[in-house]
């Protein structure tokens, strides 16, 4: 089976990554599953300039197809804050609890629309013969009044997706992936994987 190195140690985004691309016939890995342990810097500007640095610098050290993505939340009341911090925001060892209600609490008198946020996922695709292929998506919400929901991870709990009335912690994995801003990068990405994996550039054992 054709094997891709997707950059990221984030465990809960590999198990989304794996169910969204299983009709795929590619073994996923992660930098720890690679037995990568690189820190890379991420000093972009923007999500694509991240992803960028993030899937050269791993396809560069390995001779492999390497897929990376820079995601994150944009509340529009924060000047659209976290933004491209949004997993340093107040410190990258702080949990996703206290993060979350840091947001909630900044909005505590905002109502309505003035709550908008989305989510912004872009991935980057860098092949060893120096293709590099990008793709960009986003989901709309709002910031939810309470943290709500077990599922997913980061900043789900208080994204609130008013066409379902939940955030997306309240959903399945499998409701979340077919709207989320990650499941339709990577669903945009698919036609690219399926052509690079019908050639011989990645590595097969």
């Amino acid at each position: 089976m054709k094997k891709i190195i997707f950059a990221t140690h984030n465990e809960g985004k590999m198990d989304e990554i794996r169910q969204i691309l299983e009709d795929l016939d590619v073994e996923l890995l992660s930098l720890k599953d690679a037995g990568i342990d690189l820190d890379i810097e991420e000093n972009g500007d923007t999500f694509e300039e991240n992803a960028i640095i993030k899937a050269k610098a791993i396809m560069e050290l390995t001779g492999q197809v390497v897929l990376a993505d820079d995601s994150g939340l944009e509340v529009d009341y924060l000047d659209k804050a976290p933004g491209i911090y949004s997993a340093r925001f107040l410190g990258e060892d702080t949990p996703y609890s206290i993060k979350n209600q840091h947001i909630i609490d900044k909005l505590s008198n905002v109502k309505g629309h003035e709550r908008s946020a989305r989510f912004v996922c872009v991935i980057a695709c860098a092949c060893p013969g120096g293709e590099l292929i990008i793709e960009r998506a986003t989901i709309e919400g709002l910031i939810a009044e309470k943290i709500s929901g077990t599922h997913g991870f980061g900043y789900d709990p208080i994204f609130y997706v008013p066409e379902f009335g939940c955030t997306m912690a309240d959903m399945s994995f499998e409701q979340k992936n077919l709207i989320s801003h990650r499941g339709q990068a990577l669903r945009a990405m698919k036609d690219t994987i399926i052509n690079i994996i019908s050639k011989d550039g990645t590595r097969e054992e």
